[in-house]
């Protein structure tokens, strides 16, 4: 998969990593990028395709898939981090997490993947490192049920020649490591955008973009203490 002259569509595509990740094609010459928002005239660069997307409602799916007839990379950006606590939290706002963070790459994946068999193409998915470190409540849950959807997907997608990767990251410098990463080191954007798309052209399965998404990735074989070192049994 090579990005020059390719036609990207990104949701999510106006601010944060989408912006960088839309920002990251066009230098790298995509011949037309999408880039969706709920309101699109938060979308400013004049460069792109602004579009109505609400991920969480199919007529919205099918409204913007419409106007994108010559998709060849659908990059699933768009997400929310509300943290829901599974003892005493909304369950509302539960649901919301899996509406947004997995249902929502499901709906535009099902309504784009026939374009992207025809036009040769490749699905990114934005996973995060919290796909395998339960914190945040729901949001980790969300982002690794997307982890699986992509395993799976990848499969699907294989024997017709489409390509699937996943960006694991933790904390990316944006509004959403402000409100919730304290004082937790943050990658730039730019640099997570730039490695993500390195591995779509380099057609990789899979994107760590930070030390400690590596880390957490390489803990998984071991007990579950690596991970979780307070819930050990002493004696």
């Amino acid at each position: 998969m090579k990005i020059q002259d390719s036609v990207v569509f990104v949701t999510g595509g106006g601010r944060g990593l989408g912006k960088a990740l839309v920002d990251e094609v066009l230098a790298r010459g995509a011949a037309k990028v999408y880039a969706t928002a709920r309101d699109p005239k938060t979308i400013t660069n004049p460069d792109v395709v602004p579009l109505q997307l609400e991920v969480t409602d199919p007529a919205s799916v099918a409204a913007a898939v419409a106007q994108a007839p010559d998709v060849n990379l659908l990059i699933n950006n768009a997400g929310v981090t509300l943290a829901a606590d599974y003892l005493n939290g909304d369950l509302e706002e539960v649901r919301r997490e899996f509406e947004i963070n997995f249902y929502g790459p499901l709906h535009m994946t099902r309504a784009l993947a026939p374009r992207l068999i025809a036009n040769g193409g490749h699905l990114l998915n934005i996973h995060s490192a919290l796909s395998w470190y339960a914190t945040l409540g729901a949001y980790a849950a969300s982002k690794a049920a997307l982890w699986s959807m992509s395993n799976a997907l990848r499969q699907d997608l294989h024997p017709h020649g489409v390509g699937v990767t996943g960006l694991h990251v933790g904390w990316v410098d944006t509004d959403l490591a402000t409100q919730w990463a304290g004082d937790a080191p943050r990658s730039a954007p730019a640099d997570v955008a730039r490695q993500a798309i390195d591995g779509v052209e380099a057609g990789l399965h899979e994107v760590l973009a930070d030390e400690w998404t590596r880390q957490v990735k390489g803990a998984l074989a071991a007990d579950i203490t690596a991970l979780y070192p307070h819930v050990a049994v002493n004696g």
